[in-house]
This record gives structure tokens, sequence and C-alpha cells, in this order.
């Protein structure tokens, strides 16, 4: 193990596990992108964060994974300030992420994809081809775990993707529009994917998702943004009959 993932792979003594993002701002040339947004997630919770586009969702997510410094504000992992580390240094010590695009090792095969994120994550090559192929048969694909992930269809793609994150063994996995492109047929497997993440390894889960079911679905809490601010923070139900909300972004989606 690295020093870095040695530092802070679990919580100090009588300290919560809990990823934090504090009073954070983010500018972009003169531009506002996020404004002294606060949140927090905690192992074994799925959290939704949802806006318009534009919000600063995704800008938020690359800010706690280390891709976007904030201009102000702090980002926190158990306790410990992980502000200025890099996004290698905090996939060591338990973040994960995918993307909205899948970025698969299109040429390798499924097995290889996800077998690269266990090593990522610290494993040995035999160990990490073992648990590989375990999360490759939770996740139902095992009938191609030996096709290169470049022929499969998109909705298995997005599988692998989850696949090669969780195999990193994360406390927190953050996950950027994971339904985009699929159908609903799709969804509705991604949204037990998820689930079935949840109950594996019990990482906190932030979800960015346009798609409102499986927000309302899946999530313990639901954080709204709107221009980079937030303007709800709360449980489904309340979430849902926010009036604040309702204007900014669900409008009759969700009734």
């Amino acid at each position: 193990m690295s020093n870095a993932a040695a530092e802070i792979t679990s919580a100090p003594p009588g300290t919560e596990s809990r990823l934090e993002v504090i009073d954070v701002t983010v500018d972009f040339q003169g531009l506002r992108a996020i404004e002294n947004v606060s949140l927090d997630l905690r192992p074994g919770e799925i959290l939704g964060l949802i806006g318009p586009n534009g919000a600063g969702k995704t800008t938020l997510v690359n800010v706690l994974t280390g891709f976007q410094p904030p201009t102000a504000g702090r980002v926190r992992l158990n306790g410990v300030d992980i502000t200025a580390w890099s996004s290698h240094r905090r996939s060591r010590a338990g973040l994960a992420r995918t993307f909205q695009s899948v970025l698969l090792f299109r040429g390798l095969s499924v097995v290889e994809n996800v077998e690269s994120g266990a090593i990522a994550g610290g494993s040995d090559r035999t160990t990490a081809r073992d648990q590989a192929m375990d999360i490759i048969e939770d996740l139902g694909l095992a009938d191609v775990a030996h096709r290169p992930a470049g022929t499969l269809p998109f909705g298995s793609e997005r599988r692998v993707g989850i696949g090669r994150a969780i195999a990193m063994r994360p406390t927190f996995l953050l996950m950027d529009e994971p339904a985009a492109g699929l159908n609903d047929s799709e969804c509705s497997g991604l949204e037990e994917v998820i689930r079935r993440v949840g109950r594996r390894i019990r990482c906190g889960i932030l979800l960015i998702e346009h798609r409102m079911s499986l927000v309302f679905n899946l999530c313990d809490r639901i954080h709204v943004l709107e221009q980079g601010r937030t303007i709800a923070a709360g449980d489904a139900a309340g979430i849902r009959v926010d009036p604040r909300v309702r204007q900014a972004y669900l409008g009759d989606e969700v009734g």
C-alpha cells in the first residue's frame, strides 16, 4: 500500500468516515462556476447531485477528485484536508469516479479493463484477476468477459466502466451521469447495478444524473445546484415538492 493510501484509508479513531466539500468556490477566467458550496457524503449512502446543465455539477466532482483546484474552500476526507492532493493520490486513498464518456481501454478485454482498476487500487496481478472475475459476474458480464470492450453495446460498456471503478475498492464512488445514452430497459438494469455496488462494498456514492426516476428511486439525500449555488438539500420527499427546485429544474417531471 502506498504512503498516500495508508494515511487515510480508514477514519481515525473517534472520527466518522466522511467526504466533505466545505465552502468551495471555482472561478474560470472571471466566470464563477461554483459559489460557496458545501456537502458531505458518508459510506453506505447515495447522494444525488442534480441541477440544470451548467449548474456546476461536473465541476464540483472535478474538485472532489483533484482534476480542478478550487478558487476557495476545502475538500476533506475522513477529517484530513486533501485540497492540494493530486487525483492519483486521492484515488489511492479511496476516491474513484466514472465519467460521462466511458473511457474504456477498447482494445483490451472486459476482464482486463476491470482488472486494471484492481491493480490501480493496489492489488497484485493474480488477486486483481480474481477480483475482476467476481465483479464481472456480479454485474452480469460473465458471458462477455473475454470480448474486447470496444465491441460491446453501450449499456454493457457502462457496466464495465462501473466495474473498473469498484474494482479499486473505493470508500467513495463519484458517478457522473451513468445513465446518459441508455434506454429505459438499460436504465432499469443500471439502477440494480448501482444498488448492488452499494451492497457489495458499502461505499458512499455521489450520483450526478438527469434521469429523475433513477435519482428519486436510489438516493438517500439530494443536493440541488443552480448556476453554481446550492438552492436545496434534503431527502427525496422534500426535494420533490420544493418550489425552488421545481421552478429551477424539475417542473412537472415528477409528481
